[in-house]
Order: structure tokens, then C-alpha cells, then sequence
């Protein structure tokens, strides 16, 4: 029996997935030429800075999560012992 691949495997569904991601996220950065933000920090009034800051944000957690995985690792026969 043959089994059917997902659909969010398929080459063609991924490409039409980060299409949309993309165009989603500079839909968003051009909005905010459009719309005025109250913000408390000027740093916050710069285009961008939410997908600046959201990205960077992933970048840590993502390096954090690195360094516990060193840290916490055990040895492939840790629980034979």
C-alpha cells in the first residue's frame, strides 16, 4: 500500500507557504507607514522595528535553546547505566 504524502510536504505547497508568509509580513511592515503608532519609546516609531524585534527575539530563543540542549545533553547510554 502507498502511502499519499501530506500536503504540507509537497515542494509546491511549501513555496506557496513562505510566498504567503513573506507577503504577509511586508504587508504588515507597509502598513505602519499608514497608521500612527502611540508608542511610549521613540525607538518604537521607526518602520519595521516590530518585525525587527520579533525576529530577533526567535534568533535568541532559538540560540538559547542550543546552549541548554549542550548543557543538558547525556551520553547515548546514560540510562543503560
Amino acid at each position: 500500500m502507498i502511502m499519499k504524502q501530506h500536503w504540507l510536504y509537497l515542494p509546491a505547497t511549501r513555496r506557496k507557504l513562505w510566498i504567503a508568509g513573506i507577503s504577509i509580513l511586508v504587508l504588515a511592515v507597509i502598513a505602519e507607514f499608514f497608521i500612527h503608532l502611540h508608542a511610549y519609546f521613540s525607538i518604537v516609531e521607526f518602520v519595521g522595528f516590530y518585525a525587527v524585534y520579533g525576529f530577533m527575539s526567535c534568533v535568541i530563543l532559538i540560540v538559547i535553546a542550543r546552549l541548554l540542549g549542550l548543557l543538558l545533553k547525556r551520553k547515548e547510554d546514560y540510562y543503560d547505566k
